[in-house]
């Protein structure tokens, strides 16, 4: 495939325009649709304009020139890679232009309040899922069909939407425009998706099944069960994770390199992954990526990154450090381009593939899990079990690394007995590194981890990574969360009459707005609290307010 012109790249352009469907009804806002996908693109090669946006679906969602440039160029795999056939594979695009939605989701916050936070949709952040054909095709000038389906969409379901590709993807090649509308049509139909709820998902006259991950879900499990009206539908494709990629097959090549990747993630470190395509480029970053759960990887990754991309020269000047980045490359260019780089990974080639790094790893290295993993493969036991093994494994570290961190900060918290209904509750107490240092004696990772090693050096490392202050940053606002909540919890309880004994109407009007703030933060799902608590508080709004005189009263509940 020569795709990329050696005279330099064509600056890709909308070949047919972006085109508005007259079948969208005024009355339609795309609202379920949008709780899934931001848009559906079309890229093809045109000769005379390189990657082409064929097509962009609804036809009034907003792409600045800048993505549509990206998701061009990231669409088809380099023209080194040679992809022939079909292929699939990832990307990550930042968003230009600030956070912006052409149809908002109507959810009120509840997804991402509900979800796992390694699961959580991007804010500042596209993912583009692409089917890419590339098969010869004589009555085409250049002798090749080459076009790719790609679904742009905020949410991490990698498993979920290459399934969607797989089944929309050759329906489309085959019958066109007419097919995506509908396609579209029905996953405008399809119900939000709710953690820690299965749903039923028809497409293309096949249903797919899945189980949206919630935070009370224990990990590694995915519960599925039976959707209400499946009697009506044809037999599900269950899918047993909307997410999860097969982590022993994307890692089997750098096996005794795992410990040390998942302390490179852990630390942020920039790391560079050269794959021979797309498809084990992305695959790659998204499963080292994922070895930190349940924790949240908080550094920047792009699973196929291109000489294209506009942080190009961002991500390679030598006049500053490599930033914390996870890039996918498959232009051997990179390989001068990025030499500067402390950590390259090669896969795909045997007598090249290695983790190339003068990182030395602060655990020792679990050699009875690599045996065990070995003789798996040897016995040919099925990539399921060993996928488990490898994943249980690496949640355990993690866990392990993360639990005394959680035991500390639980215990920065002020004593729910401190928190009084009328005073301001008291500060969440800082960090202090030094403090949780010396806590690790007695509160270690040696309690839960059977791996020897230089656990305090590796803690020190992290506080200066980028994952320390996502860590910390979440926590702390979850912390301040249920300090309001307990709050509101401590002034449902009193007797609110007897407080307003002797107030100034300034104080019992300061008293509503506050109840009224605390209400709608409840409400949006911001505030962890019960529904007799928020019963509660509606009932003492009202009394407040009717203790005030009329006019008060008439300013403070419009008609």
């Amino acid at each position: 495939m020569d795709s990329l012109s050696s005279a330099g790249p064509r600056r890709p352009r909308d070949r047919l325009g972006v085109r508005s469907s007259g079948a969208r009804a005024a009355s339609t806002p795309w609202a379920r649709f949008s709780a899934w996908l931001e848009c559906v693109c079309v890229v093809t090669f045109d000769l005379e304009l390189g990657q082409a946006l064929e097509l962009v679906y609804p036809g009034d969602f907003r792409l600045t020139d800048k993505e549509k440039s990206s998701i061009c160029y990231l669409s088809f795999p380099d023209s080194h890679s040679g992809c022939l056939g079909d292929t699939q594979f990832s990307f990550r695009i930042r968003q230009c232009g600030g956070q912006r939605s052409s149809w908002p989701t109507d959810d009120g916050g509840r997804y991402d309040s509900e979800a796992p936070v390694t699961l959580q949709r991007e804010s500042a952040h596209y993912f583009g899922y692409v089917y890419f054909r590339q098969v010869k095709d004589s009555s085409m000038k250049r002798g090749y069909f080459q076009k790719s389906l790609v679904l742009v969409s905020r949410l991490p379901f990698v498993r979920l939407f290459q399934a969607l590709l797989s089944l929309v993807a050759p329906e489309y090649f085959d019958k066109l425009a007419p097919c995506l509308e509908a396609v579209c049509n029905e996953i405008d139909q399809w119900p939000a998706p709710v953690p820690g709820q299965t749903l039923n998902l028809p497409v293309v006259g096949v249903v797919l099944q899945v189980h949206i991950p919630s935070r009370t879900d224990r990990p590694e499990s995915s519960p599925l069960k039976r959707c209400g009206q499946e009697s009506l539908l044809p037999a599900p494709l269950v899918l047993t994770s909307v997410h999860e990629l097969d982590l022993f097959r994307c890692l089997q090549p750098v096996l005794t390199h795992v410990q040390t990747l998942w302390e490179l993630m852990l630390l942020g470190e920039p790391l560079v992954v050269l794959a021979p395509s797309p498809a084990v480029s992305s695959e790659m970053v998204l499963a080292l990526t994922s070895c930190l759960q349940p924790l949240r990887f908080c550094c920047d990754y792009r699973p196929y990154f291109t000489i294209h991309d506009s942080e190009f020269k961002e991500f390679t000047t030598r006049t500053q450090a490599p930033p914390n980045v996870v890039l996918g490359v498959t232009n051997p260019f990179f390989i001068k381009t990025l030499q500067h780089w402390p950590h390259i990974l090669r896969v795909g080639e045997p007598k090249m593939s290695g983790l190339y790094t003068e990182y030395t790893a602060h655990l020792r290295r679990d050699k009875a899990l690599l045996k065990r993993l070995l003789k798996g493969l040897q016995k040919k036991r099925p990539a399921g079990v060993l996928t488990a093994l490898l994943r249980r494994h690496l949640l355990e570290l993690t866990q392990s690394f993360i639990i005394p961190l959680e035991h500390y900060m639980a215990s920065l918290m002020p004593l729910q007995k401190s928190i009084t209904p009328w005073k301001t509750p008291p500060q969440i107490r800082p960090f202090h590194q030094d403090d949780f240092l010396c806590s690790l004696e007695h509160a270690g990772p040696q309690l839960t981890c059977i791996l020897k090693g230089d656990w305090l050096g590796l803690y020190r490392r992290f506080f200066k990574s980028p994952h320390f202050d996502g860590w910390y940053r979440q926590r702390r606002k979850e912390m301040a969360r249920k300090l309001e909540a307990l709050h509101l919890e401590a002034i449902c309880e009193a007797n609110v009459e007897t407080w307003m004994q002797g107030k100034s109407e300034v104080e019992v009007v300061d008293l509503v707005l506050k109840l009224r703030e605390k209400l709608v933060r409840a409400r949006g799902h911001q505030l962890p609290v019960k529904e007799e608590t928020l019963q509660q508080a509606r009932l003492h709004l009202e009394t407040v307010i009717s203790s005030l005189p009329r006019d008060l009263q008439a300013v403070l509940c419009p008609p």
